[in-house]
């Protein structure tokens, strides 16, 4: 066959081989090559531009996350800008509001109180961290492996689910505490995390049983696609937007936890400012903050100020980030749709 008769012109403008090879013409018709700019462009629209416009016309998704950044750098940049508080620093229980120099007063032993919220921060976010990464990977690995595989894997993983379920969480965690005492935040807030994985691994696999059967993943079976392949390209994300919620709610229960069992003194600490629990427990045991309210009650309420914004930046967040993988959200603030239809046959 000559190239004449290779290259014989299509009605709709194109040619055979822009057809075939998918290069454009002088016509309309063909398929342009697209570049690797092009493709670069289209991966940081789809998976990091989309997603940021959508959560900033999300009231609650842009409050949140602000909030939680201006968490994130208080822990992260914070106890590089100012000096580890020390004792006798200042005259001892200034209230707050008082001296621009330390706004939020100092404590029983003269420590500024603002930078003693700020070089706990840290350890309140490698504990959150640290319960999200346990106990959403655990539940994750759960949920869609014995919700898609079935039968015996099926039965073994939800067995042990179910025993984790009925374990009382607090006591067990109390005892693994008091058998090996935990200093590094992350282990405490992987012990945290040890009763939140269960009831979400639960519910993925709920969800996970009525995915599997759906065209899609069937289609990919056909195929040939491995179990990975499957769970991570087609079931993951699905159910992407309730793991994220669910994300923010072990953020947020792992760090109220921590609080509270360092408040109650069960966790072991070394410095009275390693925690916002920690600072609680010194304002009771040191300051008497509940009795002696007008000389030292500062000691006790911005510390619980602290929990209460990240618990509720986190909350926040988490109900906002619902909305970005509403597909018809996505398309509408999509800034490659247009290009996408255009490049179209």
């Amino acid at each position: 066959m000559s190239n004449s008769d290779t290259n014989e012109r299509r009605t709709d403008g194109g040619t055979v081989e822009q057809e075939i090879f998918g290069t454009s013409g002088d016509g309309d018709g063909g398929r342009r090559k697209t570049s690797p700019q092009e493709r670069f462009r289209r991966l940081i629209d789809t998976y990091f531009a989309t997603p940021f416009r959508i959560a900033w016309n999300d009231w609650r998704a842009r409050i949140g996350g602000l909030g939680v950044l201006l968490y994130i750098l208080m822990g992260v940049v914070g106890p590089r800008l100012v000096d580890q508080p020390t004792l006798n620093w200042r005259v001892a229980y200034t209230g707050a509001f008082i001296y621009p120099d330390y706004p939020l007063g100092t404590d029983y032993a003269g420590r500024d109180m603002m930078t003693s919220i700020i070089h706990a921060t840290p350890a309140m976010l490698k504990m959150a961290l640290a319960g999200v990464l346990f106990s959403i990977g655990v539940a994750v690995i759960f949920g869609f492996v014995s919700g898609y595989k079935g039968g015996m894997i099926d039965t073994v993983m939800m067995t042990l689910t179910d025993v984790m379920i009925t374990l009382p969480g607090l006591p067990l965690i109390i005892l693994i505490a008091a058998v090996y005492p935990p200093q590094d935040p992350f282990i405490v807030g992987a012990i945290l995390a040890i009763d939140n994985w269960p009831g979400l691994a639960r519910n993925l696999r709920s969800q996970v049983l009525t995915l599997r059967e759906e065209s899609y993943v069937e289609a990919s079976r056909t195929m040939g696609l491995s179990t990975t392949e499957i769970i991570g390209k087609d079931l993951i994300p699905q159910l992407a937007p309730f793991v994220l919620i669910s994300s923010a709610g072990a953020a947020t229960g792992v760090i109220s936890e921590s609080v509270a069992l360092y408040y109650l003194g069960i966790l072991p600490s070394s410095s009275p400012i390693d925690n916002w629990g920690v600072m609680l427990h010194y304002s009771i045991s040191q300051a008497d903050a509940v009795n002696n309210w007008a000389q030292a009650g500062h000691m006790m309420l911005f510390p619980l100020l602290a929990l209460s914004g990240m618990t509720f930046f986190l909350i926040l967040l988490g109900q906002g980030l619902d909305q970005l993988f509403n597909p018809r959200l996505r398309a509408r603030h999509s800034s490659t749709t247009s290009d996408e239809g255009d490049e179209r046959p």
